[in-house]
């Protein structure tokens, strides 16, 4: 389902993340071997929020980045907006959560004011786009003058020695576990997939600069197959 696009693509994607809702988290814990959180922590320290900042999280999915903000800076005005409710929903079930404020919103159309935020944050969310650049130019529009924008998001695996063992694990060990703890193998099959096909870290580097970030950067993690992105608006 990863070559769908336009806006049939973006109504598999609602689907799918609307059918998986209850197990993300879990998967996510699952797939990572619990590198996720550490991965949250770092999105959120690069985020840099001062006291009484505010943050957006887009595609936040269950709240998890929007929660680290407040864990990390308790006093910032968290937003965690999603255009898929039922991800939402599972998140407002997590008590560590109730400081979110929860927001329903299209990436390619966010429904705030230009300037509102000081940091904007995703995790998992480009390469479901179906516009990235559109989506790049809709975070840098939101950011306040001197925001950042933080990217976590998922790589090609390099070639390299550790391709073809990442290469089971993305097509196989992946789907297997989507299939017995959610019975959701198709979506566990997306996911791999969109990330085999997506840019690489240098490509969504070059994009966030033509979208208008400056001092643009990224780390990788997981044998290079996680790339955290940042950009600051001028």
């Amino acid at each position: 389902m990863a070559h769908l696009e336009g806006q049939e693509r973006a109504d598999y994607v609602q689907d799918m993340f609307a059918r998986i809702a209850g197990q993300y988290d879990l998967m996510n814990r699952l797939m990572t071997a619990g590198q996720d959180a550490r991965w949250r922590r770092y999105v959120i320290e690069q985020a840099e929020l001062p006291e009484n900042g505010r943050l957006l999280d887009i595609a936040t999915g269950t709240g998890d980045i929007a929660q680290e903000g407040l864990h990390q800076q308790p006093t910032i005005h968290s937003v965690g907006a999603d255009f898929t409710i039922e991800m939402m929903q599972a998140g407002k079930e997590s008590p560590a959560r109730a400081g979110v404020q929860w927001s329903v919103a299209d990436t390619l159309a966010l429904p705030f004011p230009e300037g509102t935020f000081d940091a904007v944050t995703s995790g998992f969310l480009m390469r479901n786009v179906i516009d990235v650049p559109r989506a790049l130019r809709e975070q840098l529009r939101v950011l306040r003058t001197g925001g950042r924008v933080v990217v976590l998001e998922s790589s090609p695996p390099k070639k390299n020695v550790l391709r073809p063992f990442i290469r089971i694990h993305l097509n196989y060990v992946i789907p297997t576990l989507g299939k017995l703890l959610s019975d959701n193998a198709s979506a566990y099959s997306y996911l791999p997939d969109s990330t085999q096909q997506f840019k690489t870290p240098s490509q969504l580097e070059n994009l966030m600069w033509q979208a208008g970030f400056e001092n643009v950067s990224y780390r990788l993690f997981m044998f290079g197959t996680i790339a955290v992105h940042v950009g600051r608006k001028s």
